[in-house]
């Protein structure tokens, strides 16, 4: 593209929805066309990822209290089926991963069960 092009796009892309509106409309009075049905202008990526619901989620082990960790290193038995030094050092070295990514209903469950334990868990949607 050249440095015009380059330009324009630039500052097209600065433009909120409500502008790209307002240059449909004036392009469209402008040139003497109408728009197709599929929107000429949209969203930049961003906002529209944004408006979009995770659907997948890591759960991270935050903190397990000392008086509470034996209950914690024993869901997280239960959650990963690790062996009991693997998921005494997990536990140990908070904060940790636990699932790197599972769906919302498995996410919120594990949490539950970490919580439940003594736990402080927090999900990241991805």
């Amino acid at each position: 593209m050249g440095n015009k092009t380059e330009q324009l796009v630039e500052e097209l892309s600065q433009l909120t929805v409500l502008e790209m509106a307002e240059l449909k409309t004036l392009l469209e009075d402008k040139w003497g066309v109408k728009a197709a049905a599929a929107p000429v202008f949209s969203a930049p990526p961003a906002a529209a990822a944004a408006a979009v619901e995770s659907t997948e989620f890591q759960v991270t082990l935050v903190e397990a209290p000392a008086d509470k960790k034996i209950g914690v290193i024993k869901a997280v038995r239960e959650i990963t089926s690790l062996g009991l030094k693997e998921a005494k050092d997990l536990v140990d070295a908070c904060p940790k991963v636990i699932k790197e990514t599972c769906p919302k209903a498995e996410a919120e469950d594990i949490k539950k069960k970490l919580e439940t334990a003594g736990a402080k868990v927090t999900l990241k949607g991805l």
